[in-house]
C-alpha cells in the first residue's frame, strides 16, 4: 500500500463514519436498530451497489468481526450494573445455556424438515441464530424504560450466550463426524469455566491496580481499562477457554469497581463500541451479494418464523419456570431475543472451514437477521406499553467523576445537576453530607463561586465536592439520594445505605 492508497482509504473511511453517525439520528427516530443502517451502507458500497467494491474475503471478515465483538462485549460489560443482574444471574445463565440448547434443537429441526437442509447445515444455522446479539440488545433496551429484572436478564443473557454458541458452531463446522453429545457438553463446560475464571481474575486485578496506582493523566485510565478487557479476552482464548466470556466478565467487574475518572472511561468505551459496530456491519454488508439472495429468502423467512414464534418463546418459558417470572415479562423477553451482527459473523465460520453449502448458510442467516430485526426492533417499545412494562418516570441519575488525592487520602467528586434532578431548589446545608465531605465550589452559567450553607442549587450547576476516603462512598450515596428524592430523601428512606445525617 502506497501513501496515495492510504490517503484514499482514510478519505473513504472518514466519509463512511460520518454517514454512519448521521444515520444514527435517522435510526433513533424510526426505532430501527442502527445495525441495519450500517449493513445498508456496506451493501450500497458493494458490488451490487453504487460503490461497486468487490469483497469476498470471509476469513478477514471473521477476524475483524471477532475483534469488533471483543470491543462491543467490553463496552457492554462496562455498562452492566451488577446490582441489576445479580438477582437474575441464575435465570440469565439458564437462558444462555439450556435456552440455547432448546433453540438450537427446534430451529435445526425446522431447517431440516421444513427447508430440506442436511443435518450439518441445519445444526449450524440453528446454533448461529440462537445467540442474541449483545450490540443489538444493548442499543435497543437502554433506550426503553423497562423493569430492571427484564433488562438485567436480557443483557446478561446476551453477554453470556455468545461463548457456548461459538463453541457449538466451531464444533459443527469441523470436518468429520460429530462429537458425542456428552463430549460436546464437557468441552463447553470446560471452556466456560476457564473463561470465567480468567475474566474474573483479570477484572479484579485490573480494578485493584487502577484504584491504587495514580496515573499521570486522566486520559490514560480509559486506555488502561480497555487494554485490560482485551487482555482478558486474549488470555482466555490462549488458555483454550472462552475469550468472549472472559472479556465480558472482566469488563463487568471493572464497570462496578468505582474506578477513577469513570465518566471519561465510559465515554471512551462507548465511542470505541460505535466504531466497532460501524466497521463490523459495513464489512458484513460488503461481504453479502444481494443478487444471490433470491433463492434463500423463503427458507430464511420460514426458519426465522419458527425461531421467533416457537424456539425463542419455548426456551424462555422452559428456562424461567423455576424462577416464577410473570408472563408479561416472559412475553417481552421472548420477543426481545434480538439478532444482529454476531450471527452473521458466526456464519463466516463454516465458509472459512469449507463446509458444503456454507454460502447458502450465510445468505439465509443474513436475510433472517435483517427481516426479523426490522420486525422486532421497532415493535419492542409498543409491546412493552401493551404489556404495561414501560415506565417513563424517574429522576435522572447524577454524573459523578472521581479523582483520587493519594497524599491527602481524599477524593474530588465532580457532580452535575441535570434538568430532571430533584437537587434543584435544595440548599447546600440541606444536602446533609456526612462529616468529612463538603461542597467547596459551584460553577453556574460559566462562573464559579464558593457556596454558603444557604446557597440554593439550580439545574445546570456543577459542584466540586471534597470527601475524605472513609466517607467517599457515603457522600456519593447521599448525593444520588437527594437527586432522586429531593431535600426530604432522608425522611423518605432514600439515603442509599448511608445515614446522611
Amino acid at each position: 500500500m502506497t501513501v496515495h492508497d492510504l490517503n484514499q482509504l482514510l478519505l473513504v473511511c472518514s466519509i463512511v463514519l460520518l454517514v454512519a453517525v448521521a444515520a444514527v439520528r435517522i435510526s433513533s427516530r424510526s426505532g430501527l436498530p442502527s445495525l441495519l443502517v450500517y449493513l445498508g451502507i456496506g451493501v450500497a458500497m458493494g458490488q451490487d451497489g453504487v460503490g461497486d467494491i468487490h469483497f469476498d474475503n470471509a476469513e478477514l471478515t471473521q477476524v475483524i468481526g471477532y475483534a469488533a465483538l471483543v470491543v462491543i462485549l467490553a463496552e457492554g460489560g462496562l455498562g452492566t450494573k451488577w446490582k441489576e443482574i445479580k438477582p437474575v444471574m441464575p435465570a440469565a445463565t439458564a437462558l444462555a445455556l439450556a435456552g440455547v440448547a432448546v433453540s438450537v434443537g427446534v430451529t435445526a429441526s425446522a431447517a431440516h424438515y421444513l427447508v430440506g437442509l442436511e443435518w450439518r447445515q441445519a445444526l449450524i444455522i440453528g446454533a448461529v441464530v440462537s445467540s442474541t446479539d449483545a450490540a443489538a440488545v444493548f442499543s435497543v433496551l437502554r433506550k426503553i424504560p423497562l423493569p430492571s429484572r427484564v433488562t438485567g436478564t436480557l443483557e446478561a443473557e446476551s453477554g453470556f450466550n455468545d461463548a457456548p454458541v461459538v463453541i457449538l458452531v466451531v464444533s459443527f463446522s469441523t470436518a468429520g463426524p460429530f462429537e458425542h453429545w456428552y463430549v460436546l457438553i464437557g468441552k463447553i463446560a470446560l471452556e466456560l469455566a476457564i473463561g470465567a475464571a480468567i475474566g474474573l481474575a483479570v477484572g479484579w486485578l485490573g480494578s485493584w491496580g487502577l484504584r491504587h496506582v495514580a496515573l499521570p493523566a486522566s486520559g490514560l485510565y480509559p486506555i488502561a481499562v480497555v487494554a485490560i478487557a482485551v487482555a482478558a479476552y486474549a488470555a482466555g482464548a490462549m488458555a483454550h477457554g472462552s475469550g468472549f466470556l472472559a472479556v465480558y466478565l472482566a469488563s463487568m467487574v471493572m464497570g462496578n469497581a468505582r474506578l477513577p475518572h469513570w465518566p471519561a472511561t465510559r465515554g471512551f468505551a462507548d465511542g470505541l463500541g460505535w466504531i466497532a459496530q460501524i466497521g463490523m456491519f459495513v464489512l458484513l454488508g460488503l461481504l453479502v451479494t444481494p443478487h444471490e439472495l433470491g433463492d434463500d429468502i423463503v427458507p430464511a423467512l420460514l426458519i426465522g418464523l419458527v425461531l421467533t414464534m416457537v424456539a425463542r418463546p419455548l426456551s424462555v418459558v422452559l428456562c424461567l419456570v423455576p424462577f416464577r417470572v410473570p408472563w408479561p415479562e416472559q412475553a417481552l423477553m421472548s420477543w426481545a431475543g434480538l439478532r444482529g451482527a454476531v450471527p452473521i459473523i458466526l456464519a463466516t465460520i463454516p465458509m472459512v472451514n469449507g463446509v458444503e453449502g456454507s454460502r447458502t448458510i450465510f445468505n439465509i442467516v443474513f436475510v433472517l437477521v435483517v427481516v426479523y430485526t426490522l420486525v422486532q426492533g421497532p415493535t419492542l417499545p409498543w409491546l412493552a406499553r401493551i404489556l404495561h412494562l414501560g415506565d417513563g418516570t424517574g429522576a435522572a441519575d447524577l454524573g459523578i467523576e472521581s479523582a483520587p488525592l493519594e497524599r491527602l487520602r481524599g477524593h474530588l467528586l465532580s457532580v452535575s445537576v441535570p434538568d430532571e434532578s430533584k437537587m434543584h431548589g435544595v440548599e447546600v446545608s440541606e444536602l446533609r453530607l456526612p462529616a468529612g465531605a463538603a461542597v467547596t465550589l459551584v460553577v453556574r452559567e460559566g462562573k464559579s463561586f464558593v457556596p454558603l450553607p444557604t446557597t440554593v442549587l439550580r439545574h445546570g450547576d456543577e459542584l466540586l465536592v471534597v470527601a475524605t476516603d472513609p466517607v467517599r462512598d457515603a457522600a456519593e450515596r447521599r448525593l444520588r439520594a437527594v437527586a432522586h428524592g429531593g431535600k426530604l430523601a432522608g425522611w423518605l428512606g432514600m439515603n442509599g445505605g448511608g445515614s446522611g445525617h
